[in-house]
């Protein structure tokens, strides 16, 4: 069902891992495609460079040994900005560049990024039009449906898009000021779909493998995007692959295997980020993980006190009985 569809130079397999901030660090994006994410996207990184020594955006910078192509989302309001942030995360190594114009998080928004920049098309033109001038790779947009529920205007942006340049699109199914409540809808994604003639991946609820299926089958998108599905779940992608390409259901992971990617998630975390973030963003992957795992609960508490590498890694050990 899905193909791999041309991207400037390269060919990319569109079973995406979505951009999430704080969650597709490297780490991360690496265990989703060793599970079968065709395609990822690095964190949103600032379009304001002066910001890019913080550690946030150091980390969020590093793409060292991920295969190509390797793409990095940037989110800002300025189209000078964002074509200077374009440029230089090419001469970093950036094969593909990301507009985010898809979050909503009141943070971004109340700067008119992100999703907020979909009231204003003009300025929508524009920064499109400034960053696909600025570099020679291939230029993608993630974003929603529309401004609101009333204002559903996902197709003329994604009309704009294409007549700017951009090479795909990823659309999630809700607008703006859904944030991520209720449901995702699909009609607005078909009918970009049938709109534009560049790639288009559907995002938006996309859980399950049927889930999938269905999603591509009602809108007609050259692929998916799984975003929070993933969390604690990155096997995800290969139960997806499987039953696309047979229509079987592949059984869950064994307790031997999840202990495994999580033993090697946790140690990837402390390796990446060093101590003190690694045992923090551990906490975190933890809790998602625990959310799959039967009697988990006590576990998930403990591993939340621990403050040590050691400790994280000898409580996994532990509990998996390793």
């Amino acid at each position: 069902m899905i193909k791999a569809i041309p991207i400037g130079d390269y060919f990319i397999e569109p079973l995406a891992l979505a951009p999430m901030a704080g969650v597709t660090d490297r780490p991360f994006r690496q265990i989703c495609r060793q599970y079968g994410a065709g395609y990822t996207v690095s964190e949103m990184v600032a379009s304001d460079t002066s910001l890019w020594t913080t550690n946030k955006s150091i980390f969020r910078l590093n793409h060292d040994g991920e295969p190509s192509p390797k793409t990095v989302q940037i989110v800002g309001y300025d189209p000078e900005m964002l074509a200077d942030a374009a440029r230089m995360n090419m001469q970093r190594g950036a094969q593909i560049i990301d507009i985010n114009m898809g979050c909503p998080a009141k943070k971004v928004c109340n700067r008119l990024a992100g999703s907020a920049l979909m009231q204003d098309e003009e300025l929508v033109a524009r920064i499109l039009q400034a960053v696909v001038k600025a570099v020679p790779i291939p230029v993608t947009l993630k974003t929603r449906t529309g401004w609101n529920r009333e204002n559903k205007n996902g197709v003329t942006i994604a009309k704009i898009a294409e007549d700017s340049g951009i090479q795909m699109l990823a659309i999630h199914g809700r607008t703006r000021a859904d944030k991520y409540e209720g449901a995702a809808e699909y009609d607005t994604i078909a009918a970009i779909k049938q709109t534009v003639s560049i790639p288009v991946i559907a995002n938006g609820d996309i859980d399950c493998a049927e889930k999938a299926l269905s999603v591509l089958q009602q809108t007609g998108c050259d692929g998916i995007m799984l975003g929070r599905a993933a969390h604690g779940r990155p096997w995800i992608f290969r139960e997806i692959r499987h039953y696309l390409s047979t229509q079987l259901k592949l059984p869950p992971p064994s307790l031997q295997e999840r202990a495994n990617v999580i033993y090697h998630h946790v140690c990837a975390l402390h390796d990446f980020y060093g101590e003190a973030l690694g045992v923090r963003f551990a906490r975190k992957h933890i809790a998602w993980y625990g959310e799959h795992l039967d009697n988990s609960k006590a576990f998930v508490q403990q591993f939340h006190r621990l403050t040590t590498s050691f400790e994280q890694r000898a409580a996994v050990k532990a509990f998996f009985a390793m």
